[in-house]
């Protein structure tokens, strides 16, 4: 009897992907193992960072006392004292400088759904607008660039039913391992696999055709397929002349993207280009566009994306089964306050400098916060809460994110461990992992809904929800905390949606909400309704709005600045972000396991280039761009994993953070994301 375990069913939250999970706790309520349960999305699957949650919330270094820095140390303080002080606090800075002074930062750590809006709801029930979070580097370029084209949504990619599978600066394998088996299953079924990508990734190794690419050049790639596509009157012309506005201007705009300019210009050749299209044809409208994250890092990465949105409408795959789905969202309550208190006359922050950016997503920009802490222009910017984030790794050019940080009257962090951001705190507090949490995930492409089962509590550690009532009564915004828990929030989330919470939790594997209908731009038509949720109810292939603000109306393509300006000072140019399957971003670099498999930050370079540089595999080498220097180990790759003259830096670590010569400095002009792929820089071995 005393080996007795018991199994709950919940969703992983190790990474994005939000597998389904069966948790096995012990008799004294412990988490003792995890694997994959038969959820819609995983369907039992489940990689080795979800297996690896037992190591996460049974870690030996978590925090589960409040602490607060008294003459540089931190000592730990009982709950309700931190919340009596950080209230304090926060009204003091109100007083003297204005609500606007305050912000919060939420990081991936808490999710993308009820956690972020959470986050956005309290800060504005305080009177300020200055919500930020990771998005503003990532996901959020890709999300606007689709929307700009197609309206506000983001694509979630039908894989298993596809044709053709086309993935733009994308590696599943590493970064949601869950997707691979959807886009292995097609290549069964007889699927072409593209990866576009500087790299030999996972994916690209499975791929039937492999495109290697030079870093931002993407958008050059997809207007020489537009216009092969038109030339070759092998794009829908019945979808074109009745859902897009813009293809004449697209059209004459795409003579210039000649296979001759596009090949020198990307680095492919000539045949790949015509496989490529050949592939694109013969998946006719059941073909995936999948933007990653490697397109979202340039000086021109919404343009790129918005051209590959483009190939998207030319053949019709919005909406389609096999294509780019639209999923009918589930309907919760609205947990945001922009309609109650817009605040947008307190300024917030980049707004002016990035409109598109708020107007899209209401995020306030992250790097020009750092500058505003800093200057105090255009206002003062006093306190922050930063909720499972690790800026200090994560964001570019650390040493100014440590400048700005350390400036702050007041920084608070919630956290599982103490990161380099926590050590720079004035308040830590313990953070409630996944499995100490109830909320509501939802999964796009199966339209369904799921509640995650709260495991276990621990006494003194608050989940996000109770954290922000308390503190919001302590500030005089109680009124918009009225739920007594999380519980009661969940209950209220639900009810426009006609699904009860006991439904949800009788399907733990997931509650499809809406059965899924595709091509649902025919059905608004037919009812008189806009078949696209755009300015123009079509797909816009140019943009009137873009043009109104100062930008181009069309996808315009501008070389990388290490293409159209080679530096001789700096002749190698540098990407970041490549995923280890083990890790994510700065995250679970404190298990003992992984750090076995793989114990350092990398480097990765052509064996032309090091053979150059006279360097060999394993020396410690450093990298300077014009932010800065950083040292890391090499490790020569083989000649076809990586083109030469390109570098590849691996992210979120500690020792070797390549954010200390990433570009605060660069950014792409309509959503403000930063220059993080193509920095140029110097390499020297020590």
């Amino acid at each position: 009897m005393g080996n007795e375990r018991k199994q709950i069913k919940s969703l992983c939250r190790m990474c994005d992907d939000h597998c389904g999970i069966n948790v096995y706790v012990d008799e004294q309520g412990q988490v003792v193992n995890i694997d994959g349960s038969n959820h819609y999305w995983n369907r039992g699957r489940l990689c080795v960072k979800g297996r690896a949650g037992v190591d996460f919330v049974n870690h030996p270094d978590r925090i589960l006392k409040p602490l607060k820095k008294i003459d540089g140390k931190f000592v730990e303080i009982e709950l309700e004292q931190a919340l009596d002080e950080i209230a304090k606090k926060m009204s003091e800075i109100t007083e003297k400088h204005g609500a606007r002074a305050n912000s919060i930062w939420k990081g991936e750590a808490v999710g993308f759904a009820q956690e972020e809006e959470l986050a956005r709801r309290f800060i504005h029930a305080i009177g300020s607008p200055n919500y930020f979070s990771n998005d503003s580097q990532c996901f959020v370029g890709r999300w606007i660039g689709y929307s700009l084209v197609a309206g506000s949504w983001m694509a979630q990619p039908d894989f298993e039913n596809s044709r053709c599978i086309v993935l733009w600066g994308a590696n599943p394998p590493s970064a949601h391992p869950n997707m691979t088996q959807y886009i292995m299953n097609a290549k069964e079924k007889g699927a072409k696999i593209i990866a576009i990508d500087s790299r030999l990734s996972n994916i690209a190794r499975q791929a039937d055709i492999f495109a290697q690419i030079r870093p931002g050049t993407d958008g050059a790639l997809a207007l020489g397929i537009i216009k092969i596509l038109i030339e070759e009157k092998i794009y829908n012309q019945h979808f074109v002349e009745h859902y897009t506005t813009g293809f004449d201007k697209l059209k004459d705009y795409v003579q210039k993207f000649s296979k001759e300019f596009v090949c020198q210009e990307t680095g492919i050749s000539e045949d790949i280009l015509n496989d490529i299209v050949k592939a694109i044809h013969f998946g006719k409208s059941q073909v995936v566009n999948y933007v990653g994250n490697g397109l979202e890092h340039h000086e021109n990465g919404i343009n790129n994306i918005r051209a590959v949105a483009c190939i998207d409408a030319l053949i019709a795959s919005f909406d389609q089964k096999g294509g780019n789905f639209m999923p009918e969202g589930f309907g919760p309550s609205e947990l945001t306050l922009y309609h109650e208190k817009p605040l947008t006359e307190l300024e917030p922050i980049g707004a002016d400098k990035f409109p598109v950016l708020y107007e899209y997503r209401k995020e306030c920009h992250t790097m020009t916060a750092m500058d505003t802490i800093i200057t105090e222009k255009p206002y003062a910017l006093k306190s922050m809460i930063i909720i499972g984030a690790n800026p200090v790794l994560t964001n570019p050019n650390t040493n100014k994110v440590i400048e700005a940080l350390s400036k702050l009257e007041l920084l608070v962090v919630r956290e599982l461990f103490m990161t380099e951001t926590a050590e720079l705190a004035d308040y830590i507090l313990p953070a409630a992992s996944y499995l100490e949490r109830s909320e509501l995930h939802y999964h796009g492409m199966h339209q369904v809904a799921t509640l995650t089962n709260r495991i276990q509590t621990i006494e003194g550690v608050q989940d996000e929800y109770m954290f922000l009532h308390d503190l919001a009564h302590r500030l005089g915004a109680g009124e918009y905390f009225p739920w007594e828990n999380e519980d009661r929030l969940n209950e209220w989330l639900v009810e426009p949606s006609g699904v009860t919470i006991e439904t949800l939790k009788a399907h733990p594997e997931g509650y499809q909400y809406k059965p899924l209908q595709y091509k649902k731009w025919e059905a608004k038509e037919a009812r008189g309704e806009k078949p696209f949720n755009t300015r123009t109810g079509k797909v816009e292939l140019f943009s009137q709005y873009l043009e109104d603000m100062g930008y181009d109306g069309l996808p315009v393509y501008h070389s990388p600045d290490f293409i159209a300006n080679p530096d001789s000072e700096y002749p190698y140019t540098m990407i970041t972000g490549a995923r280890k399957m083990i890790y994510y971003h700065s995250r679970n670099k404190n298990f003992k396991r992984f750090l076995t498999a793989v114990p350092r930050a990398e480097l990765e370079l052509h064996p032309y280039d090091a053979k150059n540089l006279g360097i060999a595999d394993g020396d410690l080498v450093r990298v300077t761009s014009q932010i800065g220097s950083v040292e890391v180990h090499a490790v020569i790759k083989h000649e076809r994993e990586i083109m030469p003259g390109i570098i590849q830096f691996t992210h979120g670590w500690k020792e070797a953070n390549v954010n200390l010569i990433t570009h605060d400095d660069k950014f792409d002009p309509i959503d403000g994301f930063p220059l993080m792929k193509a920095v140029k820089v110097k390499i020297e071995k020590i």
